[in-house]
């Protein structure tokens, strides 16, 4: 099993949440628990317990900006990994992201060979592990 076990993905578009968890527990060997809003991801981080947190930018409801305020909240949850998935990566927006707090924006869609490289890519550099 990789040192990434565990990543709560955050996504409201099924088709995009479909294609993501193949990329990651298919390819990427990785544990994922969907939630399709931030009011979900809320409810059940924390006994989820991720290694790493991928959250869609723009969702209904609760974005992906507020998402990760609320998660880095909580104590269990602060020094979690925490990446942005966007449709498209803007400069501009990528530095906003990062300054919210987010270790990375990772360009959507994807193939699952990218995606699961990424995110151990993301993994290596914000934990210092191989």
């Amino acid at each position: 099993m990789s040192s990434l076990e565990r990543i709560l993905y955050v996504e409201d578009d099924p088709d995009i949440q479909t294609v993501a968890t193949l990329a990651l527990e298919v390819v990427g060997g990785f544990n994922v628990k969907v939630c399709a809003s931030g009011e979900q991801a809320l409810e059940e981080a924390e006994a989820f317990a991720p290694d790493m947190i991928l959250l869609d930018v723009m969702m209904p409801g609760m974005d992906g900006p507020s998402t990760l305020a609320a998660l880095r909240q909580r104590s269990s949850l602060e020094k979690v990994p925490i990446a942005f998935m966007t449709a498209k990566v803007q400069p501009h927006e990528v530095d906003q992201l990062i300054a919210l707090g987010a270790e990375s924006v990772i360009a959507k869609p994807f193939d699952p060979m990218t995606l699961a490289n990424q995110v151990r890519t993301l993994w290596e550099q914000a934990c210092g592990k191989s």
